[in-house]
């Protein structure tokens, strides 16, 4: 088992027949590659979540399983039908119709799971009778025997203890000396409900497994080769980035950067499991190796950037030097699980940013936290992190920033608590803008 990696593909990885060959190919050109971890098929979650919301329509309902079954259906069909998968499939979608019909009567957070689980088992199958049909054999695997997790449905948390010691009575024996395929995104909770770890959880679950099978690399293949210096949609010469160290890569996941799950980093960061980023339509491309520590540790690396942003300001009067005040407001937050992304104090009022926090501050949150100030709260606005090394050490650092920025309005700023990001707020409109000048000054080509 010491020279075990784990291979993570992508919904645009096994859109379609044509794209889990890609896979397939990939995955053959190196034995060491012994599980295999998909999502669903591109397209498939975002129908199961829609027949999971409790559409009361009927022919709503038939048009959006429709829908979900030619996708099922166009790779059945370049797999020439196999009789004893296609009734597996369809059995499957029948489970979903059921599953959605009851949604609509009462719809739950424990049937919504069950109902989006279902894209992750239909590709792991299809793709595993694909393997086959190339001659590759593989071993289909249900994830939920060892992804334990907690009954936070659809923000479940795994069980770490009980993860390493079930895969390595299941899934560590099948991974030996042969491919196996398992699924992304879900787990079961402790009484076997299917739970789902959120959006983006597949590349969560493939380094969570990883770490416990010792593995010594995770391969992340999606639809680009590597992570960019910035979105390569907002700036044409944007480039890859072959290699970026944990902390580096942590702090783009975390403020915006698309390319990997903010939670991935956590288990390989704890085994110090390397991490590769690459894209599956073009693998002869290279891509980035994330590690704990890199050769070259520019001082600017890449620049990330995330939309939708809340900023809450809580003022009271008696806030200086009055001691519990932001023990509180945190303690309502920690209790409603809202998570904190910058925070900035002065004598008296506290603001805190809170990704698409529109959603999370609800009227009950609002209202206990209004009970010890009072609140103010702004939309509209964009985060921009500037990543790289020692940025609180060098001087003149932020003066080269803030002088690419001179007539942007800036709301706020967060500098100095990591020597690896300088963090603001803009008006959302103005964002795009702001990347564009900022890598053009500190990131050129």
């Amino acid at each position: 088992m010491s020279q075990l990696t784990v291979a993570k593909f992508g919904g645009t990885s096994v859109a379609d027949a044509e794209a889990m060959s890609r896979c397939a190919a990939i995955l053959e050109q190196n034995p060491d590659t012994r599980l295999a971890v998909l999502s669903a098929s591109s397209g498939v979650t975002n129908l199961l979540v829609a027949l999971a919301s409790g559409e009361q329509q009927p022919e709503v309902r038939a048009t959006l399983l429709q829908q979900l079954t030619d996708i099922q259906q166009g790779i059945l069909d370049s797999l020439d039908k196999p009789d004893m998968l296609t009734r597996h499939i369809e059995d499957i979608l029948v489970h979903i119709k059921e599953l959605a019909d009851s949604a609509a009567i009462s719809p739950t957070k424990a049937l919504h799971d069950e109902i989006v689980a279902q894209g992750e088992l239909m590709s792991t199958k299809l793709f595993v009778e694909l393997l086959r049909h190339r001659g590759t054999p593989a071993v289909w695997f249900d994830v939920r025997k060892v992804m334990r997790t907690d009954d936070r449905f659809s923000r479940a948390a795994p069980d770490l203890a009980t993860l390493r010691a079930e895969v390595e009575k299941e899934l560590t024996p099948l991974c030996d000396n042969q491919l196996v395929v398992t699924q992304g995104f879900i787990g079961a909770a402790q009484d076997g409900r299917t739970t789902t770890l959120g959006r983006g959880g597949s590349d969560f679950s493939a380094a969570l497994l990883a770490e416990a099978l010792d593995a010594i690399a995770v391969q992340i293949w999606t639809d680009v080769p590597g992570i960019y210096t910035t979105d390569p949609r907002l700036v044409s010469d944007a480039r890859a980035i072959p290699e970026i160290s944990f902390s580096e890569a942590s702090e783009m996941a975390t403020f915006g950067a698309k390319v990997l799950h903010p939670a991935t980093l956590q288990p390989a960061v704890r085994k110090q499991i390397p991490v590769f980023v690459g894209s599956s339509k073009a693998p002869e491309a290279g891509g980035t190796w994330i590690r704990n520590s890199t050769p070259s540790q520019p001082l600017f690396r890449a620049l990330a950037l995330r939309r939708n942003q809340v900023l809450l300001t809580l003022t009271n009067q008696s806030m200086f030097q009055v001691h519990g005040f932001l023990a509180e407001v945190f303690g309502i937050l920690a209790k409603h699980k809202i998570s904190v992304d910058l925070i900035t104090t002065s004598e008296i009022s506290v603001s805190l940013t809170l990704d698409a926090g529109a959603e999370l501050l609800t009227e009950e949150v609002q209202a206990e936290l209004g009970k010890h100030c009072h609140l103010k709260v702004e939309q509209g606005l964009a985060l921009v992190a500037l990543i790289g090394n020692r940025m609180s050490e060098v001087n003149g650092t932020g003066t080269r920033v803030f002088q690419a920025l001179e007539n942007v309005n800036i709301r706020m700023i967060c500098y100095g608590a990591s020597p690896h990001n300088l963090c603001f707020l803009v008006q959302e409109d103005s964002a795009d803008q702001v990347i564009i000048d900022l890598h053009r000054e500190l990131l050129p080509a």
